[in-house]
């Protein structure tokens, strides 16, 4: 496929939806806010949405990879924006419903939102990445293409953070899950423009083989593909627990003084973080190893963490934030902590890539079904973020990062142990 005749609408629309995994995947941060607002809600309760969310990639992984075996990626990309619309059309009916009379009612329906959504997420995660290669040509070209939407997923995670603090401001008790329907309008008029995009757009796919369910039973006989997937598991928990406390703990700190949208611009500080480790790791991976920067990366996650846990809270650090009543740029003050949780960001960026580039050394044939297993570990976010919500729930926010520490550590005899490959 040369330059000339690439399909640049499909191009434009995967990256397009490359960015929507990410915008539609952090609103349940956001939203947890708005739900622990409706009245006594737990921390674990209040992360329902990410539970519904990412549980779906435990239910689809394998089944996504099926389907694009049978009906080809542009079949699957369809199928999952169709889902993804009705995903986002049932959580904004959550919005329709009164908290006050019937909160297990409002509960009930927005996780079937989050939790059909999430089926979406997962067949379009099976479906971009490789479709990008695909359309960009394969070799460098499609990984260039890969990179350009990890760039892009990036930016969409800065943004709904920002947006969703413009929509909510302060969070009260006033504050109701409608406040983020704009949020929900913008992803769901994407889903639609890039149904209809690729609908109309020929994209020539390879020939898919069969998949054989006994290529899992194979899989997993490989000791270091298995702590592999384990890795993907808590993995989850650094990249998702670590922005998703730093902004609960930002808005439900009072003494801080800090309003829902200068915290959204803060969390918004991790994920642009990740965007240019992102852009450093794609500069230097043909140089570095994934074993090296794995264990670089965890071991700096351990330190950054831990310091974020154990620095005084009266030192603090001017963080840029948003005043939106008059549209002007603020400098938030908060704990020196809440900065070096922030720099997680950095290393949370090249963890997915270096994670999967060890786990499947050597498994030959097995590889493409290793890539569907991978994706229905990502339901580890949704394990990882309750047993955090619990220990909040017990202890503190600042406590809780003792499950980060745990994810970095195992991370950490991965990269050192547990990824050498057994002849």
């Amino acid at each position: 496929m040369n330059q000339q005749t690439k399909p640049w609408g499909a191009i434009i629309v995967m990256i397009a939806l490359f960015a929507m995994i990410a915008f539609v995947t952090n609103l349940c941060s956001p939203m947890a806010n708005i739900i622990k607002a409706q009245g006594e809600i737990s921390e674990v309760l209040a992360q329902i949405g990410n539970y519904g969310n990412f549980v779906a990639y435990l239910l689809m992984g394998i089944p996504a990879g099926m389907l694009i075996s049978k009906v080809g990626y542009k079949k699957t990309a369809l199928i999952g924006l169709t889902v993804g619309i009705v995903g986002i059309l049932v959580q904004w009916s959550s919005s329709l419903l009164n908290a006050q009379e019937n909160l297990g009612l409002v509960f009930g329906v927005y996780l079937l939102g989050a939790f059909i959504t999430g089926f979406c997420m997962c067949i379009l995660n099976c479906v971009v990445n490789p479709m990008l290669n695909l359309l960009g040509g394969g070799g460098n070209a499609g990984n260039q293409l890969i990179q350009t939407g990890g760039v892009f997923n990036s930016l969409a995670a800065v943004a709904v953070y920002i947006i969703m603090g413009a929509l909510i401001g302060e969070v009260t008790s006033e504050t109701k899950i409608a406040d983020a329907t704009p949020a929900l309008m913008i992803a769901l008029a994407i889903f639609v423009v890039a149904f209809i995009t690729i609908l109309f757009t020929k994209i020539d796919e390879p020939e898919q083989a069969p998949v054989d369910m006994s290529l899992v039973k194979g899989a997993l006989k490989y000791r270091h593909f298995v702590l592999g997937i384990i890795g993907i598991f808590v993995y989850m928990g650094i990249e998702v627990g670590t922005p998703t406390y730093v902004n609960m703990y930002l808005v439900n700190t009072p003494e801080l003084g800090i309003n829902a949208a200068t915290a959204g611009l803060i969390v918004a500080v991790y994920w642009a973080l990740m965007m240019v480790g992102r852009f450093v790791g794609a500069s230097i991976g043909s140089k570095v190893s994934s074993r090296a920067m794995i264990t670089t990366v965890s071991s700096a996650t351990l330190i950054l963490v831990l310091f974020g846990m154990f620095a005084p809270t009266d030192v603090t650090v001017s963080v840029p934030g948003i005043d939106w009543a008059n549209l002007s740029v603020i400098w938030a003050q908060v704990p020196v902590g809440i900065f070096a949780f922030l720099l997680v960001g950095l290393c949370s960026s090249v963890m997915w890539g270096g994670i999967f580039n060890m786990a499947v050394e050597g498994l030959g044939k097995y590889t493409a079904v290793a890539s569907g297993i991978f994706m229905t570990m990502v339901f580890g976010c949704a394990v990882m973020l309750a047993i955090q919500a619990q220990v909040a729930e017990m202890t503190d926010y600042m406590t809780s990062y003792w499950v980060v520490v745990f994810c970095a550590v195992y991370l950490l005899f991965y990269a050192l142990v547990g990824s050498k490959v057994k002849k």
